[in-house]
């Protein structure tokens, strides 16, 4: 939320009827002349005069700022969620995240798919403003989030992702080419994809070099980011006395995953735990930046309304006051 502004800063030109009103009132007292003849003075202790004294002079300062209020509401401020079209450094990133089964596997803490989603998360609060989009696949791709500014979104529907919502395999190429297709109408000078994977690709209708050979036509440079450790991994298995951990063998397509990002201009890395994959988002990080033009939106709030009712509410005290307990004649 913004700062207030003025739909119709004008009227606040009438404030300057406030000090002289108020300057007019007590030159205005202060000149008075007139003598009244009392029999007695006891009405006219200084303790009983006191209050009365300063009471009357509060109603006119009640009055001065209930006409402050309403010169103000008719310059009807308003509060804004300002959005605009600026010009700011960063880039336009597209996560392709593999979200298969053997993603369960707990080589990572608490395991590679919850891993791989809270260090993502951590690097998109490095780089506020990239535009960064969010790709899912396993058997099949899915756009989780196009490219945006929203990181807050992007974020939650990062928390959303888990094992199963998509069939099971690891169609790497289907992955790569739906990210493509949401970077290859970008204006931005760098385009970039972080493709994350654990194992070989063996479902899918697009080849994966198929996928990088598009992407280098379209200017899309691919990191690419094996997961998983060396030999072995502890993985959840279902069996009939519950789930049990397994050792399975760790298989990942690293000569595919490193062509992939030679052929963009890229780079592979090899990410054996959550210390080495935050390192390798840290490498990443380092990438240059480029200008990106980002359009915003605002959205207007008018706050005259409470003004108005406190100048009213004034108005309605001084009157009760004036002529109910110090009883003055209209």
């Amino acid at each position: 939320m913004h700062g207030i502004t003025f739909a119709n800063p004008g009227f606040l030109f009438l404030l300057l009827i406030v000090p002289a009103l108020a300057v007019w009132y007590f030159y205005r007292r202060k000149v008075n002349p007139a003598v009244l003849q009392v029999s007695s003075v006891r009405g006219f202790r200084k303790d009983y005069v006191q209050w009365r004294h300063y009471l009357y002079n509060g109603l006119y300062v009640a009055r001065l700022l209930s006409i402050t209020l309403l010169i103000l509401a008719l310059a009807r401020p308003q509060t804004s969620l300002s959005r605009q079209s600026v010009n700011v450094e960063g880039i336009d990133l597209v996560i392709a995240l593999d979200i298969s089964g053997s993603m369960l596997a707990q080589d990572f803490r608490p395991n590679r798919i919850e891993a791989a989603k809270d260090i993502a998360m951590e690097f998109i609060d490095g780089r506020p403003n990239d535009r960064i989009g969010l790709v899912i696949f396993s058997g099949e791709s899915f756009t989780q989030c196009p490219i945006t500014t929203d990181h807050a979104v992007l974020k939650n529907l990062f928390q959303e992702i888990k094992s199963g919502m998509i069939e099971d395999g690891t169609a790497i190429g289907d992955g790569l080419a739906l990210a493509i297709s949401r970077l290859k109408d970008s204006k931005a000078v760098s385009k970039v994809i972080i493709l994350l994977t654990d194992g070989v690709s063996n479902m899918g209708s697009v080849d994966p070099l198929s996928a990088a050979e598009i992407g280098k036509l379209f200017g899309i440079r691919i990191y690419t980011v094996g997961i998983g450790t060396i030999g072995y991994a502890p993985y959840p298995v279902q069996t009939p006395f519950g789930i049990q951990m397994q050792q399975m063998k760790v298989d990942i397509d690293e000569p595919r995953l490193i062509k992939i990002s030679q052929m963009t201009d890229g780079k592979y890395f090899r990410a054996l735990n959550n210390t080495k994959l935050r390192e390798i988002y840290k490498e990443i990080d380092k990438m240059e930046k480029t200008r990106i033009d980002v359009t915003e939106f605002r959205k207007k709030k008018e706050e005259f309304l409470p003004l108005i009712l406190i100048a009213f509410i004034l108005l309605a005290l001084e009157g009760f006051v004036r002529y109910f307990i110090l009883k003055t004649i209209p």
